[in-house]
């Protein structure tokens, strides 16, 4: 089994490194920090498939590149779903959640100074790769403490089965490795 795997998406192509998740299964890294083009891009490609929104909602940390880029040439804000409290957070609300990058189980909390926006505005999430679908599951949980009303969820990649979903816009499948 090759190390990498070649990547074609949103007009330009990336060599992905191959990791364990397990004994049994490899995935390939989509690492979106440092990489402004492919931000760029992906931004500009999934901003084409998305219905109108009010503001993007991203879980903290791998996406929050791309919810800048789309926040900024959408021009609508975004907001980061945090994977823990801060002292400025109002009143944070809380949903846990465990996916498989993570491999334990983690909280995602959002406080009311961001979460009060939502209410009755048209949502639309973003991450960088859907794959089990648990930590969009925990965001949706989130926004909808909030009363805001999701009109998408979306990722540049859809990572194994998450592919076959019609619940989510992506642009590009990401096959799973298992040894």
């Amino acid at each position: 089994m090759a190390d990498t795997y070649t990547l074609n998406i949103a007009g330009i192509t990336r060599e992905l490194k191959k990791f364990p998740v397990s004994d049994s299964l490899d995935i390939a890294a989509f690492i979106l920090f440092g990489d402004v083009e492919l931000c760029e891009c992906c931004a500009r490609e999934l901003l084409k498939k998305c219905p109108e929104f009010d503001y993007i909602v991203t879980p903290e940390a791998k996406s929050i590149p791309l919810a800048y880029e789309m926040s900024k040439q959408s021009g609508k804000k975004y907001i980061v779903v945090r994977k823990g409290t801060k002292v400025y957070m109002d009143r944070p609300e809380k949903v846990s959640l465990r996916s498989i990058t993570t491999q334990r189980e983690q909280s995602l909390y959002l406080g009311h100074e961001d979460g009060d926006l939502l209410s009755g505005k048209k949502v639309l999430i973003v991450d960088d790769v859907v794959s089990t679908g648990e930590s969009l599951a925990a965001v949706k949980m989130l926004v909808e403490k909030f009363n805001g009303n999701i009109v998408a969820c979306a990722a540049p990649l859809a990572e194994g089965d998450a592919a076959d979903r019609k619940d989510i816009v992506f642009l590009e499948k990401l096959p799973l490795f298992f040894k």
